[in-house]
């Protein structure tokens, strides 16, 4: 059998001859490369002539200068030489280790290079070939690792690896380790996230629109994302902005529910601060939170995204991590369930009692990333284990956690919604949390979640993680009310327009509300729940709209002195017939408390991110100085930061 060492001479071609002269300029060349690689070597600091980061390629200049291999390399003791950065060692019995890595290495007596060893035109060339960009390097370097270990071998036992990523292979009785070649420049990530909003609410003509209907929502993902684009030093997109979800991101103090009833609604009435005509009329809404004893067992299945683009530090490590935080919060009588989707889906940890936490740590510690999105496969499995996992008086509950799209399988929102839809009604519920940037589907997140009976949520840190996940976890993942959907009939003698701010993807018809086969958003335990109306006093300098010219002069007659009617409708988990609330609204501006002033600065706040002509000469400065009033005890600091966010978005916006 031919060696591999003489093919690869045949292929470099015959070296000069061994001779006196040559061997003494080796050894002048090891002194020399010995001696002056003594010591620690100089470290990174700024010049004028260029970036550091270029030296690390510095020992190949030669090498890839010419892409000519045969006169930079000679053979001496049929040792072969490539620069100092690509070594081949000489055959000896037992295994042996050769490092390829894009760094200078203290020379042996052997190592010379080919420029000092070899005088002769070549030289001249090899002075003045320029070096080879950090970029080009990686790629030529492949190139030589494929001509030296071709990708069809018959040797038994030997590998051709990837030169971009830390492996090794055989040669002959000995193994080539290849270490990777650090990416030079930072990633660009390009920009396809997605979000699902439509055009702010426009205002209302009492008269002749007396009724407003929409669905509650107690999803917080905007207010992480708008918080994650000012914090990396830009304004959000103005579709990225979500009031409703922006103001439920904060907890508030509401009057807890009495009797029977599983939330309690309040109502406030107060003027509003960018426009001394109008009032604003804030909704509040507190579910009970059920004693931890009380809560049924819970059937979770973790659908878990470990596609190619789910590599970086921010999505699937991160995600790791907080999975780790919620397990503590589970029960023993809690089980979890692990299902990842990629190229295809399968399932990483079988039904697991909640108890057995290394099991699923360990479960969560062997996720990596690879491959497409087969996102409808993964929850078509998800789905089926968490309907396997379930038991009469049980909660189940799949928590996908993803960074983007489902490309794989039902790829359009309307199939999705389908599949979702029929499998809420038979008792399986879904949340969604998403992850990371550059790829995000809010269209999609916001799809599956409302209309799983669920909450989209979006982690951009590990504190967020906690919040959702360990604070609010109970909210998140236990009903207590579900299709809760909220209509507020103003009183057109009393109000000439309204506003709803906010509740635009939640927009429901008038006949909507006392459907009960039209889905609608679902209280968790203890979450509140917030709605915020600007409204226009008959009378006030604040209408925006005209009388009609042949409509009547005057609204129409009541003999009520109610601002209007405030109606809910919800459904005990596992019923299908609703029930109703009513509260009237009563007129009379009442003094608003933290927890009214704080929503009412974020509702500013997100209106001025939006770019709203609704505030008028509002301003950031204004809203900071609303909620430093009202941050209350602020057990966590979420209002602070609230005002440090403020503080960011004023100074980018005076930057723009």
């Amino acid at each position: 059998m031919t060696d591999e060492l003489d093919k690869l001479r045949a292929a470099l071609g015959t070296p000069p001859p061994a001779s006196d002269a040559a061997r003494d300029a080796a050894l002048r060349v090891a002194e020399k490369n010995f001696e002056s690689l003594q010591g620690s070597a100089p470290g990174a600091r700024p010049t004028d002539t260029g970036p550091e980061r270029s030296n690390i390629l510095k020992g190949l200049r030669d090498m890839f200068a010419t892409r000519n291999l045969k006169p930079l390399l000679l053979t001496t003791s049929s040792l072969v030489v490539l620069g100092v950065g690509f070594v081949f060692v000489q055959n000896q019995p037992g295994p042996q280790t050769t490092v390829l890595a894009p760094q200078v290495e203290p020379a042996a007596p052997e190592m010379i290079t080919a420029k000092e060893a070899q005088p002769s035109a070549d030289q001249d060339v090899l002075q003045d070939a320029p070096l080879a960009s950090p970029l080009e390097a990686p790629m030529i370097l492949e190139e030589i690792v494929e001509e030296f270990a071709p990708a069809e071998v018959s040797r038994p036992g030997r590998r051709v690896v990837n030169p971009s990523a830390s492996t090794s292979m055989l040669q002959g009785s000995q193994e080539i380790r290849i270490l990777p070649v650090p990416d030079p420049y930072p990633e660009i990530i390009e920009d396809r996230d997605r979000f699902a909003n439509e055009t702010p609410n426009a205002v209302k003509i009492t008269s002749e629109e007396p009724v407003s209907t929409f669905s509650i929502d107690v999803d917080t993902a905007s207010y992480a994302w708008v918080r994650r684009a000012l914090q990396n030093g830009q304004l959000p997109n103005a579709e990225a902005v979500r009031i409703e979800e922006m103001i439920n991101y904060f907890p508030y103090d509401y009057a807890a529910p009495t009797g029977d009833l599983p939330f309690q609604q309040s109502v406030t009435v107060t003027d509003t601060p960018w426009n001394d005509g109008t009032q604003l009329v804030h909704i509040g809404i507190q579910g009970e939170l059920p004693a931890i004893e009380d809560r049924p067992p819970l059937n979770l299945v973790l659908l878990i995204d470990t596609s190619g683009s789910m590599s970086s530090p921010d999505k699937l490590p991160l995600l790791i991590q907080s999975f780790r935080l919620m397990l503590p919060e589970l029960r023993p009588e809690d089980q979890v369930a692990i299902v990842t989707y990629a190229g295809s889906a399968g399932t990483v940890l079988e039904p697991t009692a909640a108890s057995e936490t290394g099991k699923i740590e360990a479960a969560l510690n062997s996720l990596i990333s690879g491959g497409s999105t087969a996102g409808a496969a993964g929850l078509t499995q998800a789905y089926a284990l968490a309907e396997q996992m379930a038991d009469e008086g049980e909660i189940s509950r799949v928590l996908l956690a993803t960074d983007g799209d489902f490309n794989v399988g039902l790829s359009s929102d309307e199939a999705l919604k389908t599949f979702i839809e029929e499998k809420r009604d038979d008792g399986t519920f879904l949340s969604v949390l998403g992850f990371g940037r550059g790829n995000l589907n809010d269209a999609l997140m916001q799809t599956l979640a409302q209309n799983g009976n669920g909450q989209a949520a979006y982690i951009d840190t590990l504190s967020e993680a906690r919040k959702v996940l360990v604070d609010q976890l109970a909210g998140a993942l236990y009903p207590i009310a579900s299709d809760v959907k909220i209509q507020v009939e103003f009183n057109p003698a009393e109000i000439a327009e309204y506003r709803l701010i906010g509740y635009e993807t939640r927009a429901l018809k008038r006949e909507d509300f006392n459907n009960d086969k039209v889905d609608a958003g679902e209280i968790g335990a203890g979450h509140t729940v917030t709605a915020i109306y600007e409204i226009t006093p008959i009378g006030s300098d604040a209408i925006l709209n005209d009388a009609l010219r042949y409509g009547a002069d005057d609204p129409v007659a009541s003999d009520s002195d109610e601002l209007g009617f405030l109606r809910l409708r919800y459904k005990t988990p596992g019923e299908s017939e609703s029930q109703l609330i009513e509260t009237p609204i009563s007129t009379g501006v009442s003094d608003a408390n933290t927890d009214v002033r704080f929503a009412t600065a974020i509702a500013g706040f997100g209106q001025l991110l939006q770019g709203s002509s609704y505030t008028g000469d509002w301003t950031y400065e204004d809203a900071i100085a609303l909620a430093n009033t009202a941050k209350g005890d602020d057990t966590f600091g979420y209002r602070t930061e609230a005002v440090t966010l403020m503080r960011l978005a004023e100074s980018l916006s005076k930057a723009r």
